[in-house]
């Protein structure tokens, strides 16, 4: 019997037949997008990041030909003449421009306009203006088709001017933008994980309209637990909320809500056997319901659909794999691209 979609390896990626179409990826993180694209066949040439870690992190898996470390505001003032030709002629622009200040939690809104660290060891900057960042490079390197990722958030209140703003910015360009929400849960990743992808073609290549329809069966967290967790420490107030916790309880903020009357520690999952796991986030901690642990690293990187073989080297796997795009949910939408766009033209 074949293995499942999500429990694969780096080393299967040899085997993927190429079709030769390219892709770049800008805010690469630990690589997500990056190795759905290669499972969809695209070759990609190479991704600019700001975080020396996850630069590091980055080369060590992809072994990337065109690896650009710096903020993606330096990477599109550079000369066009230091970068690679191959870069003009992309068929792809990819990019999931850092997305805190639009999350459904806390003050968001309170946080546009303002300048942030996203996170220690990187720049501080204006965390809404690099999803225009992002569109000066697509505006520098014309690629064929531009695909962005984001949170869910930026669809709801206040965030649907800034979206309306993304989008008219695209058709200044040139481009004919797309909005889709989808649901991982709906593509085989073993996770309820929501996001807002903008897909925009190139005008001037005349192509349809793209349709993006998934209905995979939903992968629970019995199909991929896997391995011991780190143990709760008893001395710890999460242990003695975890054995308070009641069977309807989904997360930590359940507990307190009950017993404080305000909901605190909401990062803080109880993920059950018989249900799809919620959102991997680099700020999650999730606890099995059924002994006193958090979950191992091992079902970290299934619920992602990482590689098993992935090197995380000195970083935390949680962080990374919750910092990015689950690879198989970027190769099935990358695989309608091709199929009802690239394969076209």
């Amino acid at each position: 019997m074949s293995q499942p979609a999500w429990n694969w390896r780096l080393s299967d990626l040899a085997s993927v037949p190429k079709h030769g179409r390219t892709v770049f990826s800008c805010f690469s993180c630990g690589g997500g997008s990056t190795m759905g694209y290669k499972l969809a066949g695209y070759t990609v040439l190479g991704n600019v990041e700001i975080d020396p870690q996850m630069m590091r992190i980055y080369r060590q898996n992809h072994n990337p030909r065109y690896p650009f470390l710096m903020p993606i505001q330096d990477f599109k003032e550079l000369p066009d003449a230091q970068l690679p030709s191959e870069l003009f002629d992309l068929d792809i622009l990819d990019g999931s421009p850092p997305c805190s200040v639009f999350s459904m939690s806390g003050d968001r809104e309170d946080k546009w306009g303002g300048e942030h660290a996203f996170r220690e060891g990187q720049a501080v900057q204006r965390l809404d203006d690099l999803f225009f960042d992002f569109l000066d490079v697509a505006d520098k390197l014309r690629p064929k088709v531009v695909i962005a990722e984001n949170v869910r958030g930026m669809m709801v209140g206040k965030a649907r001017g800034f979206v309306s703003l993304v989008l008219s910015r695209f058709r200044e360009l040139g481009y004919k933008p797309q909005l889709f929400l989808l649901n991982s849960a709906t593509m085989g990743v073993p996770q309820k994980r929501e996001r807002l992808f903008f897909a925009a073609a190139r005008e001037d290549l005349n192509l349809p309209s793209l349709r993006l329809n998934f209905n995979e069966p939903p992968v629970l967290y019995r199909d991929v637990r896997s391995g011991d967790g780190k143990p709760l420490n008893p001395a710890k107030e999460t242990f003695r909320r975890w054995q308070r916790k009641r069977p309807a309880d989904l997360s930590m903020g359940d507990v307190t809500e009950r017993e404080k009357g305000k909901a605190s520690d909401y990062n803080t999952i109880i993920l059950k056997d018989q249900k799809v796991s919620n959102t991997l986030a680099s700020s999650s901690w999730f606890l099995r319901s059924d002994e006193p642990s958090r979950i191992s690293d091992m079902d970290s990187i299934r619920i992602q659909t990482f590689p098993s073989d992935y090197d995380f080297m000195d970083a935390d796997v949680s962080y990374v794999c919750g910092m990015s795009v689950p690879p198989l949910m970027m190769q099935r939408i990358s695989e309608q691209i091709h199929m009802q766009w690239l394969n076209t033209k």
